[in-house]
């Protein structure tokens, strides 16, 4: 797939999957390997259940292009306060991933706005996220998207000097 201008681009649909999904398990390897290959480690180690996903604790979404092709993927889990940093009515962002050949799309800020809305529905009051010094695309994404600085890390590499966490009321 190549790039296309806005006047182009490819129709593209969001579907609610389990996090066990074949395309959420194929684009979760994916950004795997992306963040091995940023941080030279083993990519994201945090325990995640595809149980976390079901609503109405928590949704994931793929997005689609006209012919079924996967190209984006993004999900939240309800979180309370626990020893890992997070606050009660807290949703968590994870796995907000864009192809390389999708980025510049829109995809992205698409589903956020998708997933704030829907954990909003569900009462979740505020969204959180982490993410890393060396994910500028995300850290813009986020900060223009109304994300500022969590007042405490949280997170399973709340300790890490290069996580950055990320919060914002819903």
């Amino acid at each position: 797939m190549s790039i296309q201008t806005a006047d182009t681009a490819p129709r593209v649909h969001l579907r609610t999957v389990t996090f066990a999904h074949p395309h959420a398990v194929e684009l979760n390897d994916r950004v795997q390997r992306e963040y091995a290959q940023r941080y030279g480690d083993d990519g994201d180690v945090t325990f995640l259940d595809p149980s976390m996903f079901e609503p109405p604790r928590g949704l994931y979404l793929i997005a689609y292009d006209e012919t079924g092709t996967p190209l984006a993927t993004g999900g939240w889990r309800a979180m309370d306060e626990n020893g890992e940093g997070y606050e009660n009515g807290d949703a968590e962002l994870k796995r907000m991933y864009v192809t390389p050949e999708a980025r510049g799309l829109g995809l992205a800020r698409r589903i956020l706005a998708e997933l704030e809305t829907d954990a909003k529905a569900a009462n979740r009051v505020r969204m959180v996220l982490e993410t890393g010094t060396k994910q500028p695309e995300a850290i813009a994404l986020y900060t223009s998207s109304g994300y500022t600085p969590a007042p405490a890390k949280f997170g399973y590499y709340r300790f890490h000097d290069e996580s950055l966490c990320y919060a914002k009321a819903l």
